[in-house]
Order: structure tokens, then C-alpha cells, then sequence
């Protein structure tokens, strides 16, 4: 999901392509009290796939936010709302960083080598979610008193 879009209606019609054009394989694993399920393994000529895509020039970065839409209109909604919406946003940005942070700290305290590129990903999303926190955080109490200064001049206004 961090790379990209895709639903669960839409991963069961891919994996049937690739099976199809040879590209993974798939086997049945029994379990207790359980229908089999399938696991799926890349091919040789699978992997020659992958290799192929990590040639492409990567597309610009798409970001969409519901909470910045929310966010974008501020004026418009109650100050409890955006206050809730702002602390939400922090405790989810806070949330998302240590679960990253805690899966790096399981992986050395298990002796487990990182593999650069993982390491690196995972770096970026801890600095992203700290960073987008920390920004809210700090921004949080402006942004309330801003808000706070426009109403009282529409209010002004208007009488």
C-alpha cells in the first residue's frame, strides 16, 4: 500500500495473470480445520519481469490527503473539529512512525541482516511521519489562533 494503490477485488484477478502467463506459480498448503489456501512464488521468468520494471524512470510522487482537503478548508468547520482532526492526524503520524521504528528494532535485535533498500524505505517513512507530526504539533496552536483572528474579522464584517 506504501507503493502502491490496490484493492483486494483487484489482487485475485492479477495473481490469475501471472499464473497464467507463467510468471509465479502457485501451490496448495493444507490447514487444520481449514479450506487449502494458495501460496504464490515468483518465476525465474517472474523475476526477469521485475527487473525489467526497476528500469523505468519512476513517475512523479502522487500524494492525496483527505485530511489535508479537511484541513484546506479549516474555516469552515468548528475549531473542536480541527482540533480533532489535527490531534487525530498526530496520533496516527505517531502511531505509523514507532510501528515502522519497532519492525527496524525487531529485525536487529533478531539478527536478521536488513536489506539496504528495505532500510532505506523504512528510514523514509519514519522521517516522513516524524516530520509530518512534528510540523502539525508545532503548527497545531497557529493555526487555532489564526483561525480564531478570521472568524473575529468575518464577524466584524458582517455587522
Amino acid at each position: 500500500a506504501h507503493f502502491q494503490g490496490a484493492s483486494f477485488g483487484s489482487i485475485y484477478p492479477a495473481l490469475s495473470r501471472l499464473l497464467s502467463d507463467g510468471l509465479v506459480e502457485a501451490r496448495a498448503q493444507e490447514q487444520d480445520g481449514r479450506p487449502d489456501k494458495k501460496v504464490y512464488s515468483i518465476t525465474p521468468a517472474g523475476n526477469a519481469m521485475v527487473d525489467a520494471a526497476l528500469t523505468v524512470t519512476p513517475e512523479e510522487d502522487t500524494f492525496r490527503s483527505d485530511f489535508l482537503f479537511l484541513l484546506f478548508f479549516a474555516t469552515r468547520l468548528p475549531e473542536a473539529r480541527v482540533i480533532e482532526l489535527i490531534d487525530r492526524r498526530i496520533e496516527l503520524y505517531r502511531s505509523k512512525h514507532e510501528h515502522i521504528a519497532g519492525q527496524l528494532a525487531e529485525r536487529a535485535v533478531s539478527d536478521c541482516t536488513g536489506d539496504p533498500g528495505c532500510d532505506a524505505v523504512a528510514g523514509f517513512g519514519i522521517a516522513l511521519y516524524r516530520t509530518a507530526a512534528d510540523y502539525l504539533e508545532s503548527n497545531r496552536d497557529t493555526l487555532i489562533e489564526q483561525l480564531r483572528a478570521a472568524r473575529a474579522r468575518t464577524a466584524e464584517a458582517a455587522e
